[in-house]
């Protein structure tokens, strides 16, 4: 198969990925080789759960070849997790599993130079420990990456945050000329190399109405200027009002919008597309794309997931 590997991180081994995964697999015809890095004893327990026949091709990671590969088995490097439930409660228990499994798909993407990685759902509460704002900046930090950005995609419309999991008293503090300009530079450039276009950019305000009633006003004094000076070489236009360019009219003038802050602009894209959107890194040696969705605890072992995401993850990279 002459197409390159995606590397699969499972992530948290008490998640709806595997479900999701399964799902996709009986439904999807996938170009490229998929090489998942998981745990044996949870991959063999949630197949006989839900059900799932598929033979499981153990690969060496000291002896790695792509030459064979394909997707008539499941392509596992195996990383040993103890449970002996098929689900348990999420719990720092986890935490070297996944951090083994990251270290594991960075020394493959590094040293056999794979450019596809997907990463499942992680609880960030008990992963990250409060070190990192999200996995966007765990996995920016390990490649030594500053200028990174998280763009929700969609091929109709995608957004970013300029802040990621910040609370919102620390989002105004972080606002600036280059913390924007990063931002719209990254985008900019991924559509022209993946798309080939330029794309039109809308760029919202921090302030309801992009109005305040204090002396400092940083739609004013910040993001205005800010836009002024993008303009010169990318398709910007703004500031807008966050509550009305989501409307169907106002929206479909942009390809990309942009906010202040995460929920700004990740409650309408998840409200507009639901699970038909895609998490990607811009900025990062590779492409590293997650489903738009958590772990969902709630919803463990029911078969009631939405695989979307996922399908869409993959879509993107095995047509890259």
């Amino acid at each position: 198969m002459n197409c390159s590997p995606i590397l699969i991180v499972h992530g948290e081994p008490n998640s709806v990925f595997l479900e999701i995964l399964f799902k996709t697999l009986k439904i999807k015809t996938i170009k490229s080789p998929i090489i998942l890095i998981s745990s044996e004893k949870i991959l063999s327990s949630q197949m006989k759960k839900f059900k799932f026949k598929k033979k499981i091709n153990k690969l060496d990671i000291n002896n790695l070849s792509f030459k064979n590969l394909n997707n008539k088995s499941i392509n596992l490097i195996n990383i040993n997790f103890a449970q002996k439930k098929t689900f348990e409660k999420i719990s720092n228990k986890s935490k070297k599993f996944i951090e083994k499994s990251f270290e594991i798909a960075f020394e493959i993407i590094k040293n056999k130079k794979i450019s596809k990685f997907i990463n499942g759902p992680i609880s960030k509460k008990h992963f990250l420990n409060h070190k990192y704002l999200g996995i966007t900046e765990y996995i920016s930090a390990k490649f030594s990456v500053k200028k990174t950005c998280m763009l929700i995609y969609n091929k109709e419309l995608s957004v970013c945050p300029v802040t990621t999991h910040l609370p919102l008293k620390q989002v105004v503090k972080n606002l600036n000329k280059k913390s924007i300009s990063e931002k719209i530079f990254l985008i900019d450039s991924f559509y022209k190399n993946n798309f080939g276009y330029k794309p039109k950019i809308g760029i919202l305000g921090v302030n309801p109405h992009c109005e305040s009633i204090d002396k400092f006003n940083e739609d004013k004094k910040i993001i205005n200027p800010v836009i002024k000076t993008l303009k010169k070489k990318y398709k910007v236009s703004g500031p807008y009002p966050a509550d009305t360019i989501f409307i169907k009219k106002m929206r479909q003038r942009f390809d990309v919008i942009v906010g202040m802050y995460h929920d700004q602009v990740l409650t309408p894209i998840k409200t507009i597309y639901e699970y038909n959107a895609i998490n990607i890194t811009l900025g990062l040696p590779f492409l590293r794309v997650s489903p738009d969705h958590g772990p969902n605890e709630k919803m463990l072992g029911k078969n009631l997931s939405n695989p979307s995401s996922l399908i869409q993850a993959i879509n993107f990279l095995d047509n890259n």
